[in-house]
């Protein structure tokens, strides 16, 4: 056909080389035209009826496919094999047009390997495993990896040299290369660290002041991780810092059912004293504590007689106190809590006193992990616990405010 069209050209009195160059671009045109209208036909057609397969299809892994286009990727595949068929027909540059078909066809692979790998990283999150082995850190790697690969195809088909030559020069430049990927290595390195070590999954709620993060872990990937704050704000923490700084996982909370509460209420030293006959009275119609004061008065008797204490005064021998009854107290309450796990730590304990008065703080755990209700069962018990503190003849130590010292005007002016 190529003959006939330049014996035409010459008949009419063309050039040779008008003719060749005629013929090369209407060869061009034709392959170009046919290209085209088979990647119209392959997406209109082939496309289409696969795209209805996988949406037809009962089985609910194959949606990944359409959703993450793999389909129309491959279609890329079509014009690059029709103008490498087609290529000889040029009368020139046939050689090098059919080495750019055949580098558009291993690009065309790549897209499509990659979409794939997507495919592979959306199906195994629809799994649990997924939450504590996330692989996107790894399928990333195998990308850049199939990059580089096909990279280095492309230019040995293009310039029709050996893949080797190419390896060797990037061999040659190796310390650059480790320069240049530097993040990436470490990144796959802390990654793989990371996984095998079970130090992070998504979805736990890590702490990490050195990149103000603290919240939810949404996303681990080769470079960096995904942290969804508490004010709905996004921190993205390097991958390989998880490795080298310090961070706190709340995992073990949830995991151990039971979130701590750790507070104390602090009691004015001066409120402090032994207890009395009617103090006790009084005391023994609570409920909670009516069993302890029975048996600790009867044994404090027990050895005050035992020891032939002079009970003229109240410093010999042993005798109640009203904050000791008041721990007793919050023991028997806490011990009666249905929002209080009772499988885990829970003490009510005396610290050091202080300028501030005697802290009382209570150690122990709710039955959830739930923030809301945490702070709802916290709030509740301390909402008790100040309320209480006056029945046993207690005060909660505070600071002087402006009403105390207008108070105390008021009282000298009218003295």
């Amino acid at each position: 056909m190529n003959e006939w069209i330049i014996r035409q050209a010459l008949q009419n009195g063309l050039s040779q080389t008008t003719a060749n160059y005629a013929v090369f671009f209407l060869t061009v045109i034709v392959i170009a035209l046919t290209a085209a209208v088979a990647y119209k036909l392959s997406k209109l057609i082939v496309l289409k009826l696969l795209v209805r397969l996988v949406s037809k299809s009962k089985a609910k892994w194959d949606d990944a496919f359409a959703e993450h286009k793999v389909f129309h990727q491959a279609i890329i595949l079509v014009p690059a094999a029709v103008i490498h068929i087609m290529s000889p027909m040029l009368v020139t540059g046939a050689v090098w047009v059919s080495r750019f078909a055949a580098g558009m066809m291993v690009f065309g692979i790549l897209l499509t390997a990659d979409r794939l790998l997507r495919v592979a990283d959306a199906l195994y999150r629809r799994t649990e495993a997924s939450k504590t082995r996330p692989i996107k850190g790894f399928l990333q790697v195998i990308r850049i990896v199939l990059y580089a690969v096909g990279g280095i195809v492309i230019i040995s088909v293009f310039f029709n040299r050996s893949p080797a030559l190419l390896l060797g020069g990037i061999g040659a430049a190796s310390a650059v290369l480790l320069l240049v990927f530097q993040n990436t290595i470490l990144g796959f390195v802390a990654s793989i660290q990371l996984t095998e070590n079970d130090m992070i999954r998504i979805g736990d709620w890590i702490e990490m002041p050195s990149h103000n993060a603290d919240g939810d872990v949404k996303e681990i990937t080769l470079y960096t991780v995904k942290v969804e704050n508490w004010d709905k704000t996004i921190t993205t923490v390097p991958t390989y810092s998880m490795i080298t700084d310090s961070f706190k996982n709340w995992r073990g909370m949830t995991e151990a059912g039971g979130r701590r509460i750790k507070r104390s209420v602090q009691i004015d030293i001066g409120s402090v004293k032994f207890c009395t006959a009617e103090m006790l009275e009084r005391f023994s119609k609570i409920q909670y504590i009516k069993e302890y004061l029975e048996r600790k008065t009867d044994e404090i008797k027990v050895y005050n007689q035992a020891h032939s204490v002079d009970s003229s005064s109240d410093a010999n021998g042993r005798r109640l106190t009203n904050v000791g009854t008041f721990r007793a107290y919050l023991e028997a309450y806490l011990a009666n809590n249905p929002r209080i796990h009772h499988g885990m730590t829970m003490l009510v304990r005396q610290m050091q006193p202080g300028e501030a008065g005697i802290p009382i703080e209570i150690y122990a755990f709710t039955s959830t992990t739930s923030w809301n209700e945490y702070e709802a069962i916290q709030a509740d018990i301390f909402d008790h616990v100040l309320a209480v503190v006056p029945e046993f003849d207690l005060r909660i130590y505070q600071k002087p405010t402006g009403s105390d010292l207008k108070g105390l005007m008021q009282q000298s002016e009218k003295g």
